[in-house]
Formats: C-alpha cells, sequence, structure tokens
C-alpha cells in the first residue's frame, strides 16, 4: 500500500511555503526560533493554510502563545476607527497577498491572494484597495501601513516595481494598473499614516511569518 501524500505548510521557517515531504520542512524548521508549520492531507487545505494566519490552525502552547504577531496591540492613545493593511511574500518575488484589518476590533475586511509577485506591490495595492473600499462605503477613518514605499508610491500615483512584467505577471499588473487608474482618477481625503513597528510592534494586519 502506498503511503498518503502529506503537505507540509511552513508560515514561519528558513523559507515559508508549502512542501511534500518531512525532510523538507525539518530543513526549513529545525533550528529556527518561532518556527510555525503543520502537516495537512491534501493541496488545497495546505494552500487554504499557507494563505491564512497560523494561529488559526495552530494551538498555542507555552512560549509559542507570547509571540508578538499573536497579540496585536493599537498605538498609544489610540480612538476611533481605523483599517491597518499588511503583504506578506514566500521569497521575493514569490507568493503574495495581502488583507486589511479593522482598528479597534482586529477583524479582517478583505484578503486578495496568493499570487505571485512581490511584497512592495502587495503593500501599494492593499492600500489602494482600503483606500476604494472605505470610498464606496462612505466611511472616513485612516489607514496604517508599515510600508514607506507602498505610502509614497501610492502618493506618487505610481507603482514603481522593477518585477518584471511577463506572462506570469501579466494578470498582476492588470491589478496595478487598474489601481493606479483609481489613483489618478478619484481624490479622498483619508489619511494614510505610517505604522511604527519600532514603537507600536507589527502592524495588527502582519500575517505572523517574520
Amino acid at each position: 500500500m502506498m503511503k498518503k501524500q502529506k503537505y507540509y505548510v511552513v508560515w514561519a521557517g528558513v523559507t515559508p511555503g508549502i512542501y511534500t515531504s518531512w525532510t523538507d520542512c525539518q530543513l526549513q524548521t529545525k533550528g529556527y526560533e518561532g518556527a510555525k508549520f503543520k502537516s495537512f492531507d491534501t493541496r488545497q487545505e495546505a494552500e487554504e493554510a499557507f494563505a491564512s494566519s497560523p494561529a488559526d490552525y495552530i494551538r498555542p502552547t507555552g512560549k509559542a502563545s507570547t509571540t508578538k504577531s499573536s497579540t496585536p496591540t493599537l498605538p498609544p492613545g489610540f480612538t476611533g476607527n481605523a483599517l491597518a493593511v499588511d503583504a506578506a511574500c514566500s521569497g521575493n518575488p514569490g507568493m503574495m497577498e495581502y488583507r486589511g484589518v479593522h482598528l479597534p476590533s482586529f477583524q479582517q475586511v478583505f484578503h486578495f491572494g496568493p499570487v505571485y509577485g512581490t511584497n512592495n506591490i502587495g503593500e501599494f495595492l492593499a492600500i489602494v484597495h482600503a483606500l476604494a473600499l472605505l470610498q464606496q462605503k462612505g466611511l472616513d477613518m485612516p489607514v496604517y501601513s508599515d510600508s514607506r514605499n507602498a505610502i509614497s508610491w501610492v502618493k506618487q500615483k505610481k507603482c514603481k516595481t522593477k518585477l518584471p512584467r511577463n506572462e506570469r505577471t501579466e494578470s498582476l499588473f492588470q491589478l496595478i494598473e487598474r489601481a493606479e487608474k483609481w489613483l489618478h482618477e478619484h481624490t479622498y481625503t483619508t489619511p494614510i499614516h505610517k505604522w511604527e513597528t519600532d514603537e507600536w510592534g507589527e502592524v495588527p494586519a502582519d500575517f505572523g511569518r517574520k
């Protein structure tokens, strides 16, 4: 009888990703402080898990329960509502995703990916997604991002990525063009703030894969 194929999701390790052997999983996680990984029976389950937070699949035990990303915090003196955005990328370029989280409830408001791209592109698209969503809903609240590059790109209305445009990235570049078009065609008063990670900890939209 053939041994059943397992899929190993590594959220935090040398190179986060999905592996098809225990040996490969061990190479990514053994001796890696704060490693987060889990096995799944199907590729689909593994891909869904990798696109989500490890906290949804791994019960914290002992020291793991005190990881910085497991307890999001708010900036000192924070009042009212805001959206925090962040992107994660397995490799750079690699499989990228981004999301927006409402503050102070820490509820996920939107999520996109994974698609092949870069972290900076994800951060840029996340901010524009947040701006468009807030305008569509008629909501007035600031947006926080921990990426200086992305904030600068949004203000310049241009995603200044060096990622090559080819067959693999064409769909992503179409999204970029759509985001740039939105910035050129819409005015907004939404404040975009830099999330000060050194002072406040990881941005609440962080995927916990550091």
